[in-house]
């Protein structure tokens, strides 16, 4: 009975966040997808290592949820060295970075993600050290103040944005390596859907998993998020491989539509046509009206939106397509 209890207890602390870690690829020949960013990585990283140098700075840009995280691991992986974590936000103080900083050893990799939101004066801190590998402070009280000057071990930055527009330029300037992550095809998706139900050892059928990679955005995140939860639906139903009819089951449940929009999806829609005649519309405006941050909108609703052609931006605002129309069934006026 003992032996029973302790099970369940490392079960429940089995969350969603330790599986992200566990489907995640550790190889850059496990990692699907992003071909062209995969080679050119799998041929710096191999150049490096054969000048037994470190990798340039890297900076990942794109959408949430395409793999900026992942590839970072991938990249300290493929060089044989450590990685060590932050974000933007969290790095408020000089003393932050340099505690940060002064932590690595050679050939480390440092992965900062949401770097866009880094304060400037942190910024102006890491030139030097992406340029010199070099940490130049100011100690002391104001009137008793010295610089000082630490040197730090050759290490690689690996910078991840969804927003590579907010970088400032001197930045972005020293970043070697620059790449842009796009949205996934299908059939990749398909591949990533099956590669979850292997690790996870619950089989899916081929349909079930190309009509999971049909209404997955595009994003692999999501893909495997919406994976785990029709997973839920077959466990329940106590079935043994997740097939296509539990998969349209569950994902009606979780009211995602065949082309993988969601309610908040429909409602920003239905919000610029209902309320703003279509269009155009600020995005402060459309913010306000369906209750969400700019900032989501920007980045988790409108790029999809943007990519399959139901959402225009121009220099007005935001303006919905026929396309739309057509898809939420009204007619336009």
């Amino acid at each position: 009975m003992e032996k029973d209890e302790s099970v369940i207890k490392n079960y429940n602390l089995f969350d969603d966040k330790t599986l992200d870690n566990t489907i995640r690829p550790e190889s850059i020949d496990e990692y699907i997808g992003q071909t062209d960013v995969k080679e050119n990585i799998k041929v710096f990283v191999e150049a490096a290592k054969m000048r037994k140098e470190s990798l340039d700075h890297v900076l990942l840009y794109g959408p949430p949820g395409l793999g900026k995280t992942t590839l970072a691991f991938i990249i300290a992986h493929e060089l044989g060295t450590n990685i060590k974590t932050a974000s933007g936000p969290s790095i408020e103080k000089t003393g932050d970075l340099a505690a940060i900083l002064s932590s690595l050893e050679p050939g480390d990799v440092l992965f900062i993600d949401e770097i866009h939101r880094m304060p400037r004066y942190i910024e102006e801190i890491l030139y030097p050290a992406m340029e010199d590998f070099s940490l130049d402070i100011i100690v002391g009280s104001e009137g008793n103040s010295r610089n000082i000057k630490i040197d730090l071990p050759p290490f690689t930055l690996v910078g991840a944005t969804t927003r590579a527009g907010d970088i400032s330029a001197p930045l972005r300037d020293r970043f070697g390596i620059v790449n842009k992550l796009q949205f996934y095809t299908v059939d990749e998706l398909t591949d990533i859907v099956r590669r979850t139900s292997r690790v996870l050892d619950m089989p899916i059928d081929d349909e079930a998993a190309v009509e999971l990679a049909m209404r997955s955005r595009g994003t692999p995140r999501i893909a495997n998020r919406l994976f785990k939860r029709v997973r839920d639906f077959a466990m329940v139903k106590k079935k043994d491989t997740i097939d296509l009819q539990t998969t349209k089951e569950a994902l009606k449940r979780l009211q995602v539509d065949e082309m993988g929009l969601d309610n908040t999806d429909r409602e920003l829609l239905l919000a610029i046509i209902n309320k703003f005649n279509g269009g155009p519309v600020g995005i402060e405006a459309l913010s306000s009206s369906i209750g969400e941050e700019v900032t989501t909108i920007e980045d988790v609703y409108e790029p999809y939106l943007l990519q399959v052609g139901l959402l225009k931006r121009t220099a007005r605002g935001r303006v919905v397509t026929d396309k739309a129309y057509e898809l939420l069934g009204i007619e336009k006026r």
